[in-house]
């Protein structure tokens, strides 16, 4: 399965670890869908791949959009858009 380009990495840690999305922590804010996925290297294991749902941040000027998945129980990766 093939990567999809135009997006870099920004962190991985524990469900609740604080984390900086474009200013903002997404664990204190609301996600909005954007209906996408796509599909990423793990950072530390750049053979396996994961699929990853595309979010905005909720009430942000100008709209903050990443993308979020777990790697493994409790485990999040969080990318945004090159």
């Amino acid at each position: 399965m093939d990567v999809d380009e135009g997006w870099r990495f920004v962190s991985i840690g524990f469900e609740g670890d604080p984390t900086d999305i474009g200013g903002v922590d997404p664990w204190k804010i609301e996600w909005l869908s954007r209906h996408e996925h796509i599909t990423v290297a793990h950072p530390q294991y750049p053979s396996q791949r994961h699929a990853m749902s595309v979010y905005e941040a909720a009430g942000t000027d100008p709209p903050v959009r990443f993308a979020a998945g777990e790697f493994s129980n409790g485990v999040w990766g969080f990318y945004v858009p090159d």
